[in-house]
């Protein structure tokens, strides 16, 4: 993700809209960078975690009316990997 180049004055003065913003920015003074400022990513909704919440229920629902289960899914990802790496070498 590219940076907004912002001096260090105009930061200041917009601060409240850059803390909100979810791109980087990085703060100039007389043209020459001094610092960056990289947003963490915003706590998730209520939603968001019932969202999450209802898709690994799905998941498990799937899981199970294939006649698998997580440790086998786990081994035949490690198997496969492991026999994709040893075409590519």
């Amino acid at each position: 993700m590219q940076a907004t180049k912002v001096g260090i004055r105009e930061f200041r003065e917009n601060l409240a809209d850059y803390l909100e913003s979810k791109t980087p920015v990085a703060i100039t003074r007389h043209g020459a960078t001094i610092g960056i400022y990289i947003p963490t990513k915003p706590k998730p909704s209520q939603a968001d975690l019932e969202a999450l919440r209802v898709a690994g229920e799905k998941m498990q629902e799937l899981i199970a009316a294939a006649g698998t289960n997580d440790d086998q899914i786990v081994a035949d990802f490690k198997r496969i990997r492991r026999e994709r790496r040893k075409r590519s070498e």
